[in-house]
């Protein structure tokens, strides 16, 4: 079945345990963990501290936590600590391959990420040391983007590569293209607006574990 994790990125921060509470109760897998530095993106969002109260708060929720961070190695042992179910970084980050490694030995599923401009070819040496991945079908950093269409051939490429760990797929997904994001071998969508700002939050996500 496929699995929708909710983008925190897009709730009401002012009602945020209710905003969550809600998307939880309608259906949702998980919750996803936007970390940015304004620097490896040009945007600022959560630290450690909205793990640690994520994991306090819903103690049984994964927290699937995507460190867009220019050097994530320097806060892997934080974001584990903080209660993280799984960290990803960037293939673009420093020291890429040295993180992986790490998360896994951290005890945590190790995922990669690549830009829209990063081909699926550059990350084929490292797909072995990977537990997922996460593919960005949108420029990192801002939510509310449209989702880039020629971003989903790289899921269709990597699952005819013979990758057969979870795919997820982060930018721009909707009720409307959902259906061709899984049809290429997406079987994790990570949604922001499409979920927390739909008219029927329990519909919405039902329509997305039935694609």
């Amino acid at each position: 079945m496929i699995k929708v994790f909710p983008s925190i990125l897009a709730a009401d921060l002012l009602h945020l345990q209710q905003d969550i509470e809600h998307v939880l109760s309608a259906g949702a897998d998980g919750l996803h963990v936007d970390i940015m530095d304004g620097h490896f993106v040009p945007n600022l969002s959560f630290g450690p501290e909205i793990v640690r109260v994520l994991r306090r708060t819903f103690p049984g929720v994964f927290l699937d936590v995507h460190l867009m961070l220019a050097s994530p190695e320097k806060y892997l042992n934080t974001f584990v600590e903080a209660g993280a179910s799984a960290l990803t970084i960037h293939h673009e980050a420093e020291n890429a391959l040295e993180c992986l490694h790490r998360i896994r030995s951290l005890g945590l599923p190790a995922g990669l990420s690549v830009k829209p401009g990063t081909s699926e070819q550059s990350i084929i040496p490292v797909l072995e040391e990977t537990d997922q991945l996460l593919i960005m079908t949108v420029e990192p950093g801002f939510g509310g983007q449209k989702l880039m269409p020629e971003c989903v051939d790289k899921i269709s490429n990597l699952r005819k590569l013979g990758y057969r760990k979870p795919i997820a797929v982060d930018g721009g997904v909707t009720l409307h293209n959902a259906p061709d994001v899984t049809k290429a071998g997406a079987d994790i969508l990570v949604m922001g607006t499409a979920v927390f700002h739909a008219e029927d939050r329990s519909h919405a996500i039902h329509q997305l574990h039935t694609l």
